[in-house]
């Protein structure tokens, strides 16, 4: 502050032409000009740097991590987001059938399906119906009841928009209304008990999956590509904007990964080492090949998941299942924090805490 009581104040903005520079103007104004001493308010603005910028969105991601808003979700469930960066490479039929894979070993498993646009999962998975809503207790909102599938000794619990608008329409929404509407199928599901929540996520880098980072900070990634240059060049956005949200990147899965003819001969359709140069390039495992093969688009198309067949396909997905249980196994131990959490939030709240 000068000798005549001017204060010169110098705002930073994130672009020349932000449209509340003239409100930040003021505000400053304002605020500075009521303080004892102040006889005149200057405010210098300029634009940020780029590393500026970074620095500034790096610190309200982590920031918005630090608040995640409620949902129905177990502390104990592990999350696993299976995203690609780009479509086309099989990442949701991997979703399908590592949920299938996990189910039959005894898990409960949900499985959102956070590609509102491009939904698929009912369909590979053979089920149908419409949500419905239960009530909720007195003085409680109802919370909508996932579809179910029993899968040997476990369950999939499933939401998806297909199970609200028909599968010939268009969902044309834009990234603010796509964002809400996984926020409604993570906070206003009555989810119960899960051993692992698997969201089969959108391709891109966009709106669902930074909305994702804020809403589930305790997700893990698992990144799918194929064999091909292009796709694994693809591929590492994916992990680049996961890390970015703070969320552990657990593996790679190549998809698509070569083609046995009936006379046994293999062929890489779509290149080869994909996989490994991205798990390579990111520094994390790769979880499993799994192959081109005729019984996953059948057993998706049948909503017959080809995890649950015979087959090479079938062996692959095992492994997967494997892999997945071992790099993110689900905690049992009763006396965990997680359980106690678990239950200490349930006795505060009148209800019975979890077995």
């Amino acid at each position: 502050m000068s000798p005549d009581g001017t204060v010169t104040v110098q705002v930073a903005l994130t672009t020349a032409g932000c449209p509340l520079r003239t409100q930040i103007q003021r505000d400053v104004e304002k605020r500075l000009g009521s303080l004892p001493g102040v006889t005149d308010v200057k405010v210098v603005t300029t634009e940020m740097s780029p590393a500026d910028k970074k620095n500034l969105m790096a610190r309200a991601r982590k920031r918005a991590q630090e608040n995640p808003p409620a949902t129905d979700i177990p502390r104990r469930t592990r999350v696993l987001a299976v995203s690609s960066g780009k479509g086309g490479v099989g990442k949701s039929s991997v979703t399908v059938n590592l949920a299938a894979g996990l189910a039959s070993r005894g898990y409960t498993v949900g499985l959102l399906d956070a590609d509102i646009a491009g939904f698929s999962v009912p369909r590979m998975l053979g089920v149908e119906g419409k949500l419905q809503a239960a009530p909720g207790e007195p003085g409680e909102r109802a919370r909508i009841e996932p579809m179910t599938k029993k899968v040997g000794p476990g369950l999939i619990k499933v939401v998806s928009m297909g199970f609200l608008s028909p599968e010939n329409e268009a969902i044309m929404w834009r990234g603010l209304m796509l964002n809400r509407g996984v926020q409604h199928f993570l906070e206003d599901v009555a989810w119960g008990d899960l051993d692992y929540l698997l969201v089969d996520m959108p391709p891109g880098t966009g709106d669902i999956q930074m909305g994702l980072a804020r809403m589930l900070p305790r997700a893990e990634m698992l990144i799918v590509t194929t064999p091909a240059l292009a796709a694994q060049k693809v591929a590492v956005r994916a992990a680049d904007m996961a890390r970015k949200g703070y969320l552990r990147v657990a593996g790679v899965v190549e998809n698509m990964s070569g083609f046995t003819c009936g006379h046994g001969e293999r062929y890489d359709l779509f290149g080869s080492g994909g996989g490994a140069r991205l798990a390579n390039e990111i520094g994390v495992p790769l979880l499993a090949q799994i192959p081109l093969e005729p019984a996953v688009s059948v057993g998706g198309d049948r909503g017959e998941p080809a995890a649950l067949g015979e087959g090479e396909a079938a062996r692959s997905f095992s492994d997967l299942v494997d892999a997945v249980t071992d790099v993110a196994p689900v905690i049992e131990m009763r006396d965990c924090t997680a359980r106690m959490l678990d239950a200490v939030g349930a006795a505060a709240a009148g209800e019975q805490p979890p077995a």
